[in-house]
């Protein structure tokens, strides 16, 4: 048997993905808040709608991105 470390290439492209994931989210929601202030709407709604977007646009990337044919 030989010694063969295993291949952690798909544990760092998740661990990446779900990074950006959070990172994004994250800002996402804080430029909601930030543009709800700025508009000073009585009902948070950037807050919502940036945010869901964002989750979209990640999900559709990701369809296609494991869509590829090699």
């Amino acid at each position: 048997m030989e010694n063969e470390k295993p291949d952690n290439k798909f544990l760092w492209r998740y661990a990446g993905l779900a990074t950006q994931l959070m990172v994004g989210l994250g800002l996402f929601v804080y430029g909601g808040l930030k543009l709800d202030e700025w508009l000073k709407l009585k009902m948070s709604l950037a807050v919502w709608i940036l945010p869901l977007l964002f989750i979209t646009s990640v999900i559709i990337r990701t369809i296609i991105e494991t869509g590829k044919k090699k």
